[in-house]
């Protein structure tokens, strides 16, 4: 039995569908201070049940490789994680992938990317970086980069970018609530809703709660009779801060 995330510790957990490289994954981390593997499988649907048995309060860090296939793919998975687990951090790991695929994997709620080819220390130092809250990009393809953002780009006006959660969360942002409010509201905790919102700024590549409401309504995400209590007009034009 795995052992339980420890608040000392950074919990891992492997959904790779190659066996040799989950195998190697997990013995490079076993190796590692500070870092522990909690859970392995090469199943979207297991790694999801894995990620609910854990407990404790350590941070947690999902590698989802982005080759799993099939009707719950890694797509799949990330966003289940991202619905269900907004605190819970997610790396998509993968070889010979081209920037649309990589943005794709971020737009859906990825934290980051690490090559699979990467040297193991910095395979491993993308994981403490990413545990810290870093958006981690290690090992992309040359000239990814440019098609990434080229990607966020083409991207960031269809419903596929929000969670349907984070898109309830926003609606409710929208009325004016504070953090606080909308947990209530939900039944969550305030850090929850934070961190919601903080996952729909960076989606939409928004500043604030205002600029994001202003997005989401020119990409149909909310309906513009939402009944908003901002007191004001929103732009007519994209200019954002």
């Amino acid at each position: 039995m795995r052992p339980q995330a420890s608040p000392n510790r950074v919990g891992v957990v492997l959904v790779e569908p190659f066996n040799v490289v989950r195998a190697g994954l997990s013995l490079l981390i076993a190796t590692v201070p500070g870092l522990q593997v909690l859970a392995e499988t090469g199943d979207a649907d297991e790694g999801m049940k894995a990620i609910r048995r854990l407990r404790g309060r350590g941070k947690v860090v999902v590698l989802v490789g982005l080759e799993l296939a099939g009707e719950r793919d890694a797509f799949w998975l990330v966003r289940a994680i991202r619905e269900e687990f907004p605190p819970i951090i997610v790396l998509v790991t993968g070889t010979d992938l081209d920037g649309v695929t990589i943005s794709q994997a971020l737009f859906v709620g990825a934290d980051g990317f690490i090559h699979k080819d990467s040297a193991p220390e910095r395979f491993v130092e993308g994981i403490r970086r990413a545990a810290q809250a870093e958006i981690v990009l290690e090992g992309l393809p040359r000239g990814a980069l440019g098609r990434i953002v080229e990607g966020f780009d083409r991207h960031r006006n269809v419903s596929s970018v929000l969670t349907a959660r984070e898109i309830e969360v926003l609606g409710i942002a929208a009325e004016g609530l504070t953090a606080r409010e909308i947990g209530r509201r939900l039944g969550v905790r305030e850090r929850t809703v934070t961190t919601h919102l903080n996952n729909i700024y960076r989606k939409l590549g928004a500043t604030g709660r205002m600029a994001a409401v202003t997005v989401a309504i020119r990409s149909g995400l909310l309906p513009s009779t939402n009944g908003l209590n901002w007191g004001v007009t929103l732009p007519k034009v994209a200019a954002l801060p």
